[in-house]
């Protein structure tokens, strides 16, 4: 099978409901985790082009990229980046918890839907 094909039917939506392979927790922890995979593979990949496209032009020179340390400014950004990065990333987590606190409360969706009910 060519990667092209692979790709074509990796999109594909699956007829019926979703399979659990593992307890639905353990789904939960995997899926963030392959998001995580993917993310820092794109990631990976960009900062290479960039580097190869950096010394090959004589911008850097070798090593500089790893030798780089950010000032204080740069350091609260990236740090800034990164709490705002994992909440995107453990959102799934929150909303489970605030949705546990709600506990017998009904969700703004739940009232919709009995406003929306004929009588």
């Amino acid at each position: 099978m060519s990667i092209q094909e692979a790709l074509k039917h990796a999109s594909s939506k699956p007829a019926g409901k979703r399979p659990y392979f593992m307890t639905p927790e353990v789904e939960r922890v995997l899926a963030i985790t392959m998001a995580l995979v993917q993310e820092l593979a794109v990631s990976r990949q960009r900062q290479d082009t960039l580097e190869r496209l950096l010394l090959a032009q004589g911008v850097i020179a070798p090593g500089a990229v790893d030798g780089f340390r950010p000032d204080a400014t740069a350091a609260a950004e990236r740090a800034l980046w990164t709490q705002e990065y994992l909440a995107r990333v453990l959102r799934i987590l929150q909303q489970e918890n605030e949705a546990a606190a709600l506990g017998d409360e009904l969700a703004s969706e739940d009232v919709a839907v009995e406003v929306a009910r004929p009588a």
